[in-house]
């Protein structure tokens, strides 16, 4: 089903074409392209966070490369909502034009402005609200309140001549909303009264069958595992999730507990929330970190980041012994967010050392700390039900989530052959409401890597993973004009776990070796090099089992 595809036709006028570059297959970086007329239109750009296989990356960002000599056809970014894997890639994207017109909630704007001051980058924004249209080149834009996890966030209606498409973005219809926002269902109804062409839907739970439950089910949770804790209570979740912190407050003043902040996104997050509302911060509850040691154990709380095992986040230094709040007997961590797939080894690492020190640690595994953000089968169904979709898009997801997202849509009646499961870089065309898949272009990922993007390849990280795992061997040798080793040869291991003088006994086999390609007539020190590579390379595998790097120097005299 995932064969490669041809190049897209050239896309014809009245035609919208649906690019995404990101988020299909994946949990992270969601970024989609529409183009119509000439012009482009963007949805989220975010980011995704590096696996063990990806050794040295900070970021992971969607492919700009397709971009890169369109910046100027671009009328707009619409960001749904506040969350990394959905605004998290913007600065980099506006290095390469810093003005494009960026429309967002208020809350969502917000989060996105700290940001791009730490690049040092302005940035054109437009606060935008549900119910609110705007008229972007050929695209006429809708606005829909949708609940999620984060406040304020957004689904996108796009209004063209070659048919209309909803992007939910991230939601989920919780019926009791903590800030009583719900999703506008009766907007929904009303699009699928009208004829909607194209749902693109978000698919992250549409695995999980039934209705994903309360966010005000956790409070009371909360609340009690800090009642029954004796020490101090260290709480871990996202940095932009101002509900669970709300939660969390109330529940610390309910028991006469003062809160810390830590970390430097969750202390900016959470000020951004306060001053615009949306978190309602207790009097005299909020303390600086600097301050908590004067306050007793049974009397503090702190409120981290570092709920996804992240190396360098607090929770991972606290469980390493590595942080200023140390916790042990009598404490207890409560990890409130789900686990992102493929991070899963390294939050079981992190319970695994918490729990050696003796804190009790609480996560979703073993009581109601967390509910997800994402709309599960039942609501989905409801949705398609309500929409009646000509098309369907799943997006937001990884494979098996898009593919029960479509099985979903099958069972209230899409045909199957309008059901479109796609990766990124898949070219999808839609003529007067009838999508259709015409090609693909050439979309990977872009590594950050420290200041740099896009540089590193997935051929570096390969070496990188053979540097971690088989180490690295360097050889050096000058020889004379018949080939005769006259220097060395110096052989060096790092991360191979073995002393040097086990390559004593293949010295003489690369002496052997070089004087052979010599008779040959062979004087290219490349060549030699190559020799050297060979010969070291099967004893290595055939003695140690092992493939280290091995980098060759030969000097010719």
């Amino acid at each position: 089903m995932f064969d490669s595809l041809p190049n897209p036709p050239a896309v014809n006028p009245g035609v919208l074409r649906i690019i995404p570059l990101g988020g299909l297959g994946e949990i992270g970086r969601n970024m989609t392209v529409f183009e119509l007329n000439g012009k482009l239109l963007i949805v989220d750009c975010g980011v995704l966070f590096p696996e063990e296989h990806q050794p040295g990356v900070d970021l992971i960002l969607p492919d700009f490369n397709y971009l890169n000599d369109r910046m100027d056809d671009i009328v707009g970014l619409v960001l749904t909502h506040g969350h990394e894997d959905h605004i998290g890639g913007v600065p980099y994207l506006l290095r390469k034009r810093e003005d494009v017109p960026i429309y967002g909630s208020e809350l969502t704007l917000a989060f996105l402005d700290a940001k791009l001051k730490e690049h040092k980058i302005l940035g054109v924004q437009y606060v935008v609200r549900e119910g609110d249209k705007k008229q972007l080149a050929d695209f006429g834009l809708e606005f829909i309140a949708v609940n999620h996890s984060i406040p304020d966030a957004l689904a996108v209606v796009i209004r063209t001549e070659a048919g209309s498409v909803l992007h939910t973005g991230d939601f989920k219809m919780d019926q009791l909303p903590l800030d009583n926002r719900l999703t506008d269902l009766r907007a929904f109804a009303k699009l699928g009264e009208e004829g909607l062409d194209l749902f693109m839907v978000d698919s992250t739970n549409a695995d999980v069958p039934g209705f994903t439950p309360l966010e005000k089910d956790i409070g009371p949770v909360i609340d009690e595992v800090i009642s029954r804790t004796s020490g101090k209570v260290v709480v871990a979740s996202f940095s932009s999730h101002v509900h669970r912190v709300q939660q969390v407050l109330n529940a610390a003043e309910a028991h006469n507990r003062k809160v810390a902040l830590v970390g430097r996104s969750m202390v900016r997050n959470m000020q951004i929330a306060n001053d615009l509302g949306y978190l309602k911060v207790p009097e005299n509850i909020l303390i600086d970190l600097k301050d908590a040691n004067s306050i007793p154990v049974n009397q503090i709380v702190y409120m981290c980041t570092g709920s996804q095992g992240e190396p360098m986040a607090v929770l991972s230094k606290m469980s390493n012994s590595e942080h200023e709040i140390e916790v042990g007997e009598g404490d207890t961590v409560i990890l409130a967010s789900s686990l992102i797939p493929g991070n899963e080894n390294a939050v079981y690492r992190v319970i695994d050392q918490l729990t050696r020190l003796r804190a009790n640690v609480v996560h979703k595994g073993n009581a109601k700390v967390h509910v997800s953000g994402h709309a599960a089968a039942g609501e989905l169904l409801y949705c398609y039900n309500l929409l009646k979709p000509r098309n369907v898009l799943p997006v937001h997801g990884e494979y098996r989530h898009l593919i029960a997202n479509g099985r979903l849509a099958e069972q209230t009646g899409v045909p199957h052959n309008r059901v479109h499961i796609i990766e990124d870089g898949w070219v999808l065309d839609m003529r007067e409401g009838i999508a259709e898949i015409v090609g693909q272009v050439e979309c990977g990922m872009l590594y950050v890597d420290g200041k740099t993007v896009g540089k590193i390849t997935d051929e570096d990280l390969k070496d990188r993973r053979i540097l971690a795992q088989e180490g690295f061997i360097s050889i050096f040798a000058v020889v004379d004009e018949n080939g005769r080793v006259v220097v060395g040869p110096e052989i060096r291991a790092r991360a191979y776990a073995e002393d040097d003088h086990v390559f004593d006994e293949v010295k003489p086999l690369i002496e052997k070796a070089l004087a052979e390609a010599a008779n040959e007539g062979i004087k290219d020190t490349y060549a030699l090099q190559q020799v050297i590579r060979r010969t070291i390379g099967t004893f290595v595998n055939r003695s140690h089992r092992r493939r280290p790097i091995i980098i060759p120097v030969v000097i010719a005299r």
